[in-house]
């Protein structure tokens, strides 16, 4: 029986590779997106174990019910991995409230509640895996993405608090951490600014939303068993 692995922002980029990563791997895989994607149709065509469910993240008190459905729909989760996010261009002073209150609702509350009410089908299995997609501006900061920075500095600090709080309960947490990748959210990254990102790569390239899939792949395996409450940063070598 296959193992259900649920993933948001599921519909596109990275969400999406990690969608297929996955079902190559041999993993059911419930995306969870606002929309049904073209591209996700179609791969869901594809691979019956494949399933959709619409969430718009932002509605924070619809989580537990959206929870509630998945369980009794699906059963209980062996993983979640938790890659919705939003992130909006703009130097902190002339940011309007309303996107600032939107981006840490997205990218650190819902998180944090999916991760809670999908813990405890994962509490009773004694096993299970969160991942948390973080970003390396956590750590190397970025000039205009000030509160996505935070916003994912603080999903590292929960990730590691939570691992001690699961570990017991055979469950890891753990994030990834990945670079540029040329994706809809970086779509701004064009030309010069693009190139001085690629050079100062040690492999001259940017990462791809497959090697960061790649990196989520091995914390859902086996063989991660004993990584928990850690950041695997997947840049090409950016930060080095």
């Amino acid at each position: 029986m296959r193992k259900l692995v649920v993933v948001s922002g599921a519909s596109r980029g990275l969400g999406l590779a990690i969608c297929r990563q996955l079902l190559q791997t041999g993993y059911a895989v419930l995306a969870l997106a606002r929309t049904h994607s073209q591209d996700l149709q179609q791969l869901q065509q594809q691979q019956p174990a494949l399933h959709f469910m619409a969430a718009d993240l932002a509605e924070l008190a619809e989580i537990p019910a959206l929870c509630s459905r998945i369980v009794k729909a699906f059963g209980r989760p062996y993983a979640l991995i938790n890659n919705a996010a939003v992130g909006y261009d703009g130097v902190l002073a002339t940011m309007h409230n309303s996107e600032i209150g939107s981006l840490l609702n997205i990218n650190v509350q819902a998180p944090i509640l999916l991760s809670k009410y999908l813990l405890r089908p994962m509490l009773l299995n004694q096993s299970g895996r969160i991942v948390n997609i973080s970003s390396i501006i956590a750590r190397t900061g970025f000039n205009g993405l000030s509160v996505y920075a935070a916003s994912k500095a603080a999903l590292e600090g929960f990730s590691k608090s939570l691992a001690r709080e699961v570990g017991k309960a055979g469950i890891t947490v753990n994030c990834v951490a990945p670079g540029y990748m040329q994706t809809e959210m970086t779509s701004s990254l064009q030309g010069d600014k693009l190139e001085s990102i690629k050079r100062r790569s040690p492999l001259g390239r940017l990462a791809t939303p497959d090697d960061a899939a790649a990196a989520v792949l091995y914390l859902l395996s086996e063989q991660a068993g004993a990584v928990t409450g850690t950041v695997i940063t997947v840049d090409a070598g950016s930060t080095a």
